[in-house]
């Protein structure tokens, strides 16, 4: 690896703990930083030691609110114009990423004007993890290094240990991913169908495939308000699924989510720590993301490839 002097782990208030996980990986100190708060809620971030000629890392996700991300973007120009070499974005939980086309006239393409405001920033490559739409990816013009949760998920659900395993999409957009995981734990794969009325709301959800005497893992990207996961565990249960368990990379768990999952018929909701939240449900289980973002900037660092880190 580089001289460790000439990597800087920042981390910023939303993900500090992830940030401080990563630093212990690598056996580098994190970063001082600080910010100064102004009267009317203008604030301003600021760097506590030099970091002239350094690859700095700096660790955000950019959930809401938008004061996550308006600290990144103003870190990136901290950064800039204190003379780092390679300035890298680590976006574990990359917001705005649902808004990846437009699905009807006039609205933005938010994922594309965040990618548009990072690299105006001055971001040099992004770290980012299993983002919503793959296309996103597309959206900038330096490096993007995108990584999958299934490198943690996978191994969880093989100790388990399930027998009559099946793996389940809770809806038609998360058919690929269900189908990845199913082709590696070797087994077969069920399909929620959902129509919705607006955003956040399921007017009618039914299930393509058997269930029936099977343990259910649904996978997804991320859990928002969980009514999607669970009506779908719920209705897997009614027809005959032995347990229904999910996995899902970004716990945002908004709205009444939580009451949600207490209630429904879900064993377990195993998340990821790229959304850092003090949960209230005993069915909620946390993976941290710390090693394999590790070890994806020391294999940047040393200019080596970052395949090992795919499981899938």
């Amino acid at each position: 690896m580089e001289s460790k002097e000439l990597i800087k782990i920042i981390g910023c208030q939303s993900t500090l703990g992830l940030a401080r996980k990563i630093s212990k990986s690598l056996d580098i100190e994190i970063c001082n930083t600080s910010i100064v708060e102004f009267s009317d809620g203008e604030f301003e971030p600021s760097f506590d030691e030099t970091i002239r000629g350094s690859h700095v890392f700096l660790v955000q996700s950019t959930t809401p609110p938008s004061e996550n991300l308006m600290e990144l973007l103003l870190m990136i120009d901290a950064a800039k114009r204190a003379s780092a070499y390679k300035i890298i974005a680590v976006i574990p939980y990359f917001g705005y990423a649902r808004q990846d086309k437009k699905g009807r006239p006039r609205v933005p393409i938010g994922a594309k004007l965040v990618a548009n405001l990072l690299i105006a920033a001055g971001v040099d490559r992004i770290m980012t993890m299993d983002l919503h739409a793959d296309q996103i990816q597309g959206f900038f013009e330096v490096p993007v290094d995108h990584l999958y949760a299934s490198t943690l998920f996978v191994p969880y659900i093989q100790e388990l240990n399930l027998d009559n395993l099946i793996i389940a999409s809770p809806d038609m957009g998360g058919t690929k991913r269900a189908n990845t995981y199913a082709k590696f734990l070797n087994s077969q794969v069920v399909v929620c169908y959902k129509h919705r009325e607006k955003a956040n709301e399921i007017s009618k959800m039914m299930i393509i495939g058997d269930v029936k005497g099977k343990n259910v893992i649904l996978v997804d990207d991320m859990v928002d308000t969980a009514g999607t996961l669970t009506k779908a565990a719920d209705l897997m249960i009614d027809n005959g699924a032995k347990s229904v368990r999910a996995v899902c990379t970004h716990g945002l768990f908004s709205s009444n989510a939580y009451e949600r999952i207490n209630n429904s018929k879900l064993t377990e909701v195993v998340v990821t720590d790229t959304v850092l939240k003090t949960h209230s449900s005993e069915k909620i289980k946390v993976i941290t993301t710390a090693e394999i973002f590790a070890n994806t900037i020391d294999a940047v660092m040393k200019k080596k490839s970052i395949t090992k880190n795919f499981l899938i």
